[in-house]
């Protein structure tokens, strides 16, 4: 009977620790990873002036206004 009582001890423990640690990876790769929907507001709080603005009509391919 101490024995079992014991290994479930054992079992209780690394259960815990797994889900703590799979807890916080969990939580440290969607803190690290952006939406797809957000993509192109990081992108453009990261490197102002890298995306065109959203009229696009006015610009061609190099990014040059078109008279």
């Amino acid at each position: 009977m101490n024995n079992s009582n014991r290994n479930r001890k054992i079992f209780i423990v690394v259960f815990l620790a797994f889900v703590t640690l799979f807890a916080y990876i969990s939580y440290d790769m969607s803190s690290r990873t952006t939406a797809p929907w957000n993509k192109p507001k990081q992108l453009k709080r990261a490197l102002p002036g890298a995306l065109p603005d959203s009229d696009s009509l006015k610009l061609d391919s190099l990014l040059e206004e078109v008279k």
